[in-house]
């Protein structure tokens, strides 16, 4: 077992464990933290606790102290900074005539490294725009390229929802996303009903999907002959969230819908299934 403590770097972002040597660290602190890319600041979102070796990615980097006030005006020195930056960049990006979208610029806490986020739709040529920034800025210099969900986590936005964005908001990674989800949830499959403002599937379409798929294996297929408590009939609709089935009978010929614990009643659907 190891003593950890998990540290987030961004608002959403994800989070990171670090060893906290010899202190005792709470939620909400702020700490100083040795990465792959430098010295970072952080905050703490999960004291203390001990997690094990499976759960962790050793060697551990630790805690290199608890944050100051002066480190917080470090970070908003480098805020101010990366937004001239930006400025910079974007004009050499179009000086450069590159076919790419700067997205965002970040400094490392030490600013040993300026880091410039872009998105383009294929491969980019940037050497020689390198070579001006690190001219200009006189450090370390890296440009990443990312992804469309990416860009729309860093700037943030209000979805169709009419609420922000989950990624920017909440969410710390992204998990898949299928149509598949849309067509189990009954959802209109028009990519403007089903796509979020980075123009890819909803992240919310994944949020109920195991209710979804726990309540498809309990309920009998569309199309798929049944017994009822009024008679033999074909199973034309499903009602998932609620567990209710319309059923078409043969005898009456009309449709009648029936909860889930009344099929089972009749043995039309098995206790298994719906366990």
């Amino acid at each position: 077992m190891y003593e950890v403590v998990g540290v987030r770097f961004k608002k959403a972002g994800k989070i990171y464990y670090f060893d906290p040597a010899e202190f005792n660290i709470p939620d909400e602190e702020f700490v100083i933290v040795e990465t792959v890319r430098g010295i970072e600041y952080g905050k703490v979102v999960i004291s203390n606790k001990k997690v094990s070796e499976d759960d962790v990615v050793l060697p551990l980097k630790k805690v290199v102290r608890i944050a100051d006030p002066k480190d917080k005006l470090t970070v908003e020195e480098n805020k101010i900074a990366a937004k001239e930056a930006y400025d910079v960049c974007e004009a050499k990006v179009i000086e450069h005539g590159l076919d790419m979208k700067l997205v965002d610029v970040e400094y490392t806490f030490d600013r040993n490294k300026v880091i410039f986020y872009f998105t383009a739709d294929g491969r980019v040529d940037f050497r020689e725009l390198v070579k001006d920034l690190a001219a200009i800025f006189r450090t370390r210099i890296e440009l990443r390229q990312i992804g469309v969900r990416d860009e729309a986590k860093m700037l943030g936005g209000i979805g169709p929802c009419g609420r922000m964005l989950c990624c920017s908001t909440f969410l710390g990674d992204f998990e898949p996303v299928s149509i598949k989800m849309a067509k189990d949830q009954n959802l209109s499959l028009n990519p403007s009903k089903i796509s979020g403002l980075c123009g890819r599937l909803m992240c919310c379409l994944k949020y109920e999907n195991d209710e979804y798929e726990s309540a498809k294996e309990a309920l009998p297929d569309i199309g798929e002959p049944i017994d009822t408590p009024h008679g033999t009939g074909k199973v034309v609709g499903l009602n998932i969230l609620e567990r209710l089935v319309q059923v078409e009978l043969k005898d009456i010929e009309r449709t009648v819908e029936f909860t889930i614990d009344e099929l089972v009643q009749e043995g039309a659907v098995s206790i298994q299934a719906t366990e």
